[in-house]
């Protein structure tokens, strides 16, 4: 007891320097903190052995301030902040102190932390179905939030704090609105609704844990902005947990950046965009794409994977990844330490003294920056061949009534005279918002049917003009698709040899030659050919989309269709995907459709953009000239949204939001949505 009370007192010790830190938009906090965490722990006992989830993390948080915790997959950035409010497994072990206001949470009972869960801290999860319950209108469920901690509220009170809360996370006709249900609110919507909920009764803290994962830039931007309006009317302090940290720039004023359960670095917003002096988090700043300036170099993707909390490595955990390590990092974890005493800026680092007198940056300790490899340097583009030409694509759906019978209403135009070209060896993105019509575009040249109005012609053949399903096999060989989720592609109950010789089979190939194939797509997209006996579920994420890319490569396409390929992986694997992806066009001529909602990825990878709005394609051409000059109203406000990791910038920049056919700024829709 006396060691642990000891390890407290140093903690205290070195959070202490946090109230020297100047820098960054709201200065240093003042008064007391509202939540102080020291020297957590969180472990489980698996059948793999004891996981470590949370080792020795300590922090405060201050009412009005955003904390945002950021790490890959697996660092313990969920598990630190479900251990906030009372929420983990049963089977988890948790040590250390949580004080909220100087009142310990650890060991109340569940009973006990119901009464802090909605009215001290609350919580929007990344999944606002999972804390949504599909039976039930809104309004019950926003009036349950109210009445659970309020039971003598009257009716009365009760709807008018429910239409006042839809109203200030922004959504029109409040009083119609409560009467729906869930799914008829899109995602954007239903996480508004989770923000209302989180909100009802004022917290103290409230935890946002990848709030605004697989959403569209737009809805993205409106959800931060809808974060900052409820902060600002509660006064609550908000930890914001993401791997997006474009996110972080422009929302956070505090950062944590937390690596195999602790915590690796410490500072303020734009001390650590400025001065970052972990090499994992220069790593971590280092993998995301830049949107607001030209691509001149390769991403620098972090090198293998997060280590198992079942085994973490001895020494430093990051050492074996690590491009600074010596020796010395394999022997002892280091401590996080004040790296400037004046500037309350923690790191845990055996190089930290070095990183600090050199000032090295991200070019110094990752130096293999390699400049974007030409495509096609030798032929220009209008004398390459075109792939695929979609002219005046048009695609229309039913509108049915409800009830028993449903009498069709009239059509919904999902497509509306879409028109484009894609060259050999280039990269057309395809881009806007959920219901623009992206991927039923995508749908639409995958059947290889004449299409309902319009025409689709790949590889020189008018898909109207195949007569069989002879002819379109044969030509599917050369039209491939990736999708979001690789588990969607990879069955998980065949070895990755089957997976990979399924299409080879489909294809007529010999014994002999899909041995030898299969050996050559593991390698080609960097995956030991021995594993392939394995099952997917024993690799990671990026590994699985990796085996998905292989998988599609197999017969040789001459074009890929990729539907978000990248988007729920974190950055650093997202930077070797992407590097993948830009390395396969440049070694086997193939050419792009890429779908996407990330548009800082598509500033980098494209050569070509189609901004797709309603059905129709308002703007296209060249990715530069479409990013550094957008000429529809539409792209500037889609443009204008994405998030810049640079805190400076998403300071000083004004959003513009697409409304009724004008651009106005988002500042003045903040409030009416």
């Amino acid at each position: 007891m006396a060691e642990k009370n000891e390890n407290t007192m140093a903690a205290d010790e070195v959070l202490r320097y946090e109230l020297l830190e100047a820098n960054g938009p709201k200065g240093a906090p003042t008064g007391d903190p509202v939540l102080s965490v020291r020297d957590l722990h969180v472990s489980f006992n698996t059948e793999a052995g004891v996981v470590h989830a949370v080792r020795g993390v300590n922090f405060d948080l201050w009412g009005g301030r955003t904390l945002g915790i950021v790490g890959e997959s697996g660092s313990g950035k969920s598990v630190t902040a479900l251990s906030l409010i009372g929420l983990l497994d049963d089977n988890a072990h948790v040590t250390g102190s949580i004080k909220l206001r100087g009142e310990e949470l650890l060991g109340k009972t569940d009973e006990e932390m119901s009464e802090y869960r909605g009215t001290k801290i609350s919580m929007i999860f990344q999944d606002p179905l999972s804390a949504l319950t599909p039976m039930f209108s809104i309004g019950d469920q926003l009036a349950e939030a109210l009445l659970i901690h309020n039971p003598g509220m009257r009716k009365a009170d009760v709807r008018k704090r429910c239409i006042e809360l839809l109203e200030l996370v922004g959504i029109t006709d409040p009083e119609d609105r409560l009467d729906a249900y869930p799914h008829e609110f899109s995602g954007g919507m239903r996480q508004r609704v989770v923000i209302a909920i989180a909100i009802a009764n004022n917290p103290d803290i409230i935890i946002a844990d990848e709030p605004t994962t697989a959403l569209d830039v737009t809805i993205q931007a409106q959800i931060l902005d809808i974060l900052k309006v409820a902060q600002k009317e509660t006064g609550a302090a908000v930890v914001l947990i993401t791997h997006d940290l474009g996110v972080v720039a422009g929302s956070a004023d505090d950062v944590m950046v937390m690596y195999a359960g602790r915590a690796v670095e410490r500072a303020s917003i734009d001390t650590v965009f400025a001065k970052p002096s972990q090499p994992y988090t220069m790593g971590l700043l280092g993998a995301v794409p830049k949107p607001h300036v030209a691509a001149t170099t390769r991403l620098v993707p972090i090198k293998g994977n997060p280590p198992s909390l079942a085994a973490i490595p001895t020494g430093c955990p990051f050492h074996p990844r690590c491009p600074m390590a010596t020796p010395e990092c394999a022997q002892s974890e280091p401590e996080l330490l004040p790296i400037e005493p004046s500037e309350g800026h923690l790191v845990s680092c055996h190089w930290m003294d070095k990183i600090r007198e050199k000032s090295l940056t991200f070019e110094d300790v990752y130096p293999d920056l390699e400049p974007l490899k030409p495509k096609w340097a030798e032929v220009p583009r209008d004398q390459r061949p075109v792939v695929l030409e979609v002219k005046d694509l048009v695609k229309t759906f039913p509108v049915q009534g409800k009830g028993l019978i449903r009498r069709n209403k009239g059509t919904m135009t999902a497509v509306d005279h879409a028109s484009f070209q894609i060259h050999e060896g280039e990269t057309l993105a395809l881009v806007g918002e959920s219901g623009s019509g992206k991927s039923t575009t995508l749908m639409q040249i995958m059947d290889l049917v004449k299409p309902e109005n319009g025409s689709i012609t790949v590889l020189g053949k008018n898909t109207a003009d195949l007569k069989s399903n002879r002819e379109r096999r044969e030509l599917r060989r050369d039209l491939q698709v990736i999708f979001q989720d690789p588990m969607s592609s990879l069955d998980p109950r065949m070895p990755i040899y089957d997976v990979l010789a399924e299409p080879l089979e489909a294809q007529g190939w010999k014994k002999g030659d899909i041995n030898k194939r299969i050996g050559e797509l593991m390698s080609l997209v960097g995956i030991n050919p021995d594993y392939v006996d394995r099952f997917p579920s024993q690799f990671s994420g990026g590994q699985r989309q990796r085996i998905a890319i292989a998988r599609a490569l197999a017969t040789s396409p001459k074009i890929l269709l990729l539907d978000e390929p990248i988007a729920s992986l974190d950055v650093s694997i997202q930077a070797g995907i992407i590097n993948l992806l830009e390395d396969l066009q440049t070694e086997l001529k193939i050419s792009y459709l890429f779908v996407a909602h990330d548009l800082a990825v598509i500033r980098h990878i494209s050569d070509t953009v189609a901004v797709m709005h309603l059905g129709k394609i308002v703007e296209y051409g060249e990715t530069e000239d479409v990013f550094t000059n957008p000429q529809d109203p539409y792209t500037k406000a889609l443009l204008s949204a994405i998030p810049i990791p640079d805190p400076k910038i998403e300071r000083t920049r004004e959003r513009l939001v697409y409304k009724d056919g004008e651009l106005v700024s988002a500042s003045s829709l903040t409030r009416r949505g």
